[in-house]
C-alpha cells in the first residue's frame, strides 16, 4: 500500500494530560490522506472487537473518530497516541504508523496477538485513551520467532525488523565468499586467501588476506555493482566468513595484528578503506570469535557498523556476572569508546538441543538493559524460538517489548503473557519458569548454547527438581482440561521436559525399557500433533530421533563380546577423553547429537587402540560407531582398518573399510561394520582420521575432531 502523504503541520499534543474516554459507535470512520495499512489493520480488529464497520475515509479535514497523521519529525519508528478534538489520533512515519496501530490496540482494546491467526479480542465500544510517545530503544530490533515466517502481521505486531529491510541483497553476515567467491578466485589467486598453517587456504568457509590491496579493489567494484542495483538501500555487511581461528597470519596481516593488538586491526583498517569510498553508505563488519576484542589504534568510520557477537558467553547470568561474559564485557566497553554504531548479536539459544530447557529468561533484561547503557543502536537476540522449543512463544514476547523498552517490568510482562496465553494454567507455569531459573543459578549451571540435557542431570534436571516440574506441569493440565485451546499450548511447552526426560533415559544402563518406550511414544505422538520441525541447527527431525532412540539406545548388549570389556591406546584421544575411553568405548552407552557424554574424541590425528575380550572367542563382526557434527568440527574418519589376534601381538586383517567425504549438515551416527570369521581374544581398531578440516568446512586449515561412542563385536 502507498505510505501516507501529510504535509500539514503537526499539532502539538499534551502527553502530560490525563487519560480520556473514547466510545465509539455505528457511525465511526478511520481518517487517513490515502489507503494506508495502519488504518486497514484498525479497520479489521476494531470491527471485529466494536462490530462497527469503521470505514476508511481519505482526507484530512474530514471529522474523524481516529485520525492517521503521517509526520516526519519523530525518530525513527517512533510514533504518538493522543487526543485531538474528540478523536484518537496516531502519528508516526511508514511502519511506525502500523506500530501505533498495534500498540492502541494492544494497550487501549486489550487485544493479544499471538501469531498463526491466534489472537485474543475483547468485545468493546468504550476504550480509554492514554497520550503518549513511543521512542524505541533500539532502532533496529530483530528475533526469532517460528510463527513469524507464515504470519508476517505478527512481525509488524511485533514491531520486528529483518535483514532484508535493511541490508542490500540480504548481505548482512558471514558475506565473504559472497563477495569473493572462491569459486572465481580461488585456484587463481590463492594471496587473496588466509595465509597460517603455513599456507593460503582458499576456499567457500576461508577469510580473506585484508592486507592485500587487489582485495580490496575488486571488493568496492562488487559493492558499486551491489548498490547501484539497490539504490532505495544504504547498508551492507563486510564480516568474516563463519568459524574461528582461521584469520590470516601473512606478515603484513601479522604485523598489523601485533600493532593493534587483535585480529580485529586488519579487518576494521580493510572496512575503514571501504567505507572512504563510499561515504553516504553505512558498511557493517562482525566483531566475531577471533575477531571480538577491538583494536587499540584504529578506530571505525563514522559510516562504518560493528555488529559485535557474544557467542562464546554461557547464559545462566547476566554478563557481568560469570567469567565468559566479564570478558565479553570489555569488547563491548572497548568498541563503544570507539564506535557509535554498533549492532548487538545476543544469543539465548542452544543450537545443538532446541527442545532442551534453557532457562535464562531473568538475564535477558539484564543485558537488554547492559547494551542500550553501553550506546548499542541495534540489536538481533537470536532466542530459542522453534516450534517446540522451550518456552517459544514466550522468548520473543519478552524479547521483543524489552527490545523497545529494556526497562519495562519483566514480572509483569511474564505474568501478563501466561495470564492470557495459558489461562488457568498460568500460576503453574510461571513456578515452573521461576523455580527451574532459581535452580540454574543456585546450581550455577554452566548453561552454554551447544549442549545437551544430559549436561543438567546434576542440577537444573536432577531427579527430585525433574519430579517437581512434571508435578507442575500435571497440576497445569488439570487447570486448563476443560480448554482445548490452552492445553494444547500447556502440553506443546512441556515438550522439552519430555525430550529431556528420553536424553538422560538413554545414558542410564539401569532403565526400564518398557517405561522409556512408553514415554517415547508419547513424546512421538506430541511432536506429530504439534508439528514440531526440528531439534537442533542442524535440522535433525524429532520423528528420525524416536526412530533412533528405538533403533541405537533400546537395544540389548547381549552377544556382544566387547561390553564391558577393558581398552588399551596405541594413540591416546585427547587427554580429557583417556580414563574416559578405556570405558566408555564398551560401556554399551550410545552418545548423542551433542558430544558431552558417552563420545570419546581425538583431534587431528588417527586412532589406535585395543579391546581385549578376555579368552579367545569366535568373531564374524566388528563394529564402531562415530559422530558426524561439522558445527563442531566433528568429522567421521577416513577408513577403519579391524584386525584381530589371538596373543595380542601378532595381528591379522579382519577388514576394512573406507569412507566417502560426506557435506551434509546433519549431524548423523555413522556406524562402520567389519565382517569376516576369526578366532581371537584381541581386536584392533585403527580409524584414519581427516586431521584437517577441509576447503569447504568453515575450521578449514585447522584440526577437526573424530568422536567414537561405542565398539562391538560379535
Amino acid at each position: 500500500m502507498k505510505q501516507l502523504l501529510i504535509t500539514f503541520a503537526l499539532l502539538a499534543l499534551t502527553l502530560g494530560a490525563g487519560a480520556q474516554n473514547v466510545r465509539f459507535n455505528k457511525n465511526s470512520r478511520i481518517v487517513t490522506s490515502e489507503d494506508s495499512p495502519a488504518a486497514a489493520i484498525l479497520q479489521r480488529y476494531l470491527g471485529e472487537a466494536t462490530g462497527y464497520a469503521f470505514p476508511i475515509v481519505n482526507g484530512s479535514s474530514k471529522k474523524a473518530d481516529i485520525l492517521l497523521r503521517e509526520v516526519a519529525n519523530l525518530p525513527e519508528d517512533a510514533f504518538r497516541i493522543g487526543l485531538e478534538n474528540g478523536a484518537v489520533v496516531l502519528e508516526g512515519s511508514g511502519k511506525s504508523l502500523s506500530y501505533a496501530a498495534c500498540d492502541f490496540l494492544e494497550q487501549e482494546v486489550g487485544m493479544n496477538y499471538w501469531g498463526g491467526g491466534e489472537y485474543d479480542l475483547p468485545r468493546v465500544n468504550t476504550v480509554t485513551v492514554r497520550p503518549r510517545t513511543e521512542i524505541p530503544a533500539f532502532r533496529y530490533r530483530q528475533c526469532s520467532h517460528y510463527l513469524i515466517r507464515e504470519d508476517p502481521f505478527l512481525r509488524t505486531w511485533m514491531r520486528l525488523e529483518e535483514p532484508k529491510d535493511l541490508f542490500v541483497d540480504n548481505l548482512w553476515v558471514h558475506t565473504c565468499n559472497r563477495l569473493l567467491p572462491a569459486s572465481r578466485y580461488g585456484a587463481r589467486h590463492p594471496e587473496y586467501y588466509a595465509y597460517y598453517n603455513g599456507k593460503r587456504h582458499p576456499g567457500s568457509a576461508s577469510q580473506w588476506c585484508m592486507s592485500n590491496p587487489e582485495v580490496l579493489e575488486i571488493v568496492c567494484g562488487t559493492l558499486d555493482s551491489l548498490f547501484r542495483a539497490h539504490p532505495e538501500q544504504k547498508m551492507i555487511s563486510i564480516s568474516q566468513n563463519d568459524g574461528s581461528d582461521t584469520y590470516c597470519r601473512c606478515p603484513v596481516c601479522q604485523a598489523i595484528m601485533d600493532e593493534e593488538g587483535s585480529p580485529s586491526g586488519p579487518i576494521l583498517r580493510f572496512v575503514n578503506a571501504v567505507a572512504e569510498r563510499f561515504p553516504d553508505k553505512e558498511i557493517s563488519t562482525l566483531a566475531y570469535l577471533f575477531s571480538v576484542q577491538p583494536p587499540k589504534m584504529t578506530k571505525p568510520r563514522p559510516n562504518v557498523s560493528i555488529m559485535l557477537c557474544d557467542i562464546d558467553c554461557r547464559r545462566q547470568t547476566s554478563l557481568p556476572e560469570n567469567p565468559s561474559g566479564q570478558v565479553f564485557m570489555r569488547a563491548l566497553e572497548g568498541w563503544s569508546a570507539i564506535c557509535d554504531n554498533i549492532f548487538l548479536w545476543d544469543y539465548g539459544i542452544n543450537f545443538d538441543n532446541y527442545l532442551s530447557p534453557f532457562p535464562n529468561l531473568q538475564t535477558i533484561k539484564d543485558n537488554m538493559v547492559i547494551f542500550k547503557d553501553h550506546g548499542v543502536k541495534m540489536h538481533f537476540s537470536q532466542i530459542n524460538s522453534s516450534r517446540g522449543g522451550d518456552m517459544a512463544e514466550l522468548r520473543p514476547y519478552l524479547v521483543s517489548k524489552l527490545m523497545w523498552n529494556p526497562r519495562a517490568s519483566l514480572d509483569s510482562l511474564e505474568r501478563h503473557f501466561c495470564e492470557a496465553y495459558y489461562g488457568a494454567a498460568a500460576p503453574q507455569i510461571l513456578r515452573y519458569i521461576h523455580t527451574m531459573e532459581g535452580a540454574a543459578v543456585a546450581t550455577d549451571v554452566d548453561l552454554f548454547i551447544y549442549d545437551s540435557p544430559v549436561s543438567y542431570k546434576g542440577n537444573i534436571l536432577q531427579p527430585a527438581l525433574f519430579k517437581r516440574y512434571n508435578a507442575m506441569f500435571d497440576e497445569a493440565e488439570a487447570a486448563v482440561a476443560d480448554d482445548p485451546l490452552r492445553l494444547s499450548r500447556v502440553r506443546r511447552s512441556r515438550l522439552p521436559l519430555q525430550y529431556s526426560a528420553l536424553e538422560i533415559a538413554r545414558t542410564d544402563l539401569h532403565r526400564d525399557n518398557a517405561a522409556v518406550e512408553k514415554q517415547l511414544d508419547l513424546f512421538e505422538s506430541r511432536i506429530r500433533e504439534f508439528n514440531v520441525p526440528s531439534l537442533n541447527e542442524r535440522a535433525n527431525s524429532p520423528q528420525e530421533y524416536c526412530k533412533l532412540f528405538r533403533e541405537r539406545y533400546l537395544t540389548s548388549q547381549e552377544g556382544n563380546l566387547a561390553f564391558g570389556r577393558p581398552v588399551s591406546f596405541a594413540i591416546n584421544p585427547r587427554p580429557k577423553y583417556v580414563e574416559l575411553g578405556k570405558t566408555a568405548l564398551t560401556d554399551g552407552l550410545y552418545g548423542g547429537a551433542g558430544y558431552v557424554e558417552s563420545w570419546v574424541g581425538w583431534e587431528g590425528t588417527d586412532a589406535d587402540f585395543t579391546i581385549d575380550l578376555g579368552s579367545i572367542q569366535s568373531i564374524h563382526e566388528i563394529g564402531a560407531d562415530f559422530l558426524r557434527q561439522i558445527g563442531a568440527w566433528v568429522l567421521e574418519p577416513k577408513s577403519v582398518r579391524f584386525s584381530v589376534s589371538a596373543d595380542g601381538k601378532d595381528y591379522q586383517t579382519f577388514d576394512y573399510k573406507t569412507l566417502e567425504e560426506n557435506r551434509s549438515g546433519a549431524i548423523e551416527f555413522t556406524p562402520v561394520v567389519g565382517k569376516g570369521e576369526a578366532q581371537a581374544r584381541y581386536v584392533r581398531l585403527f580409524v584414519e582420521g581427516v586431521k584437517d578440516c577441509p576447503e569447504w568446512h568453515y575450521g578449514v586449515g585447522n584440526p577437526c575432531w573424530m568422536f567414537i561412542d561405542e565398539v562391538w563385536v560379535k
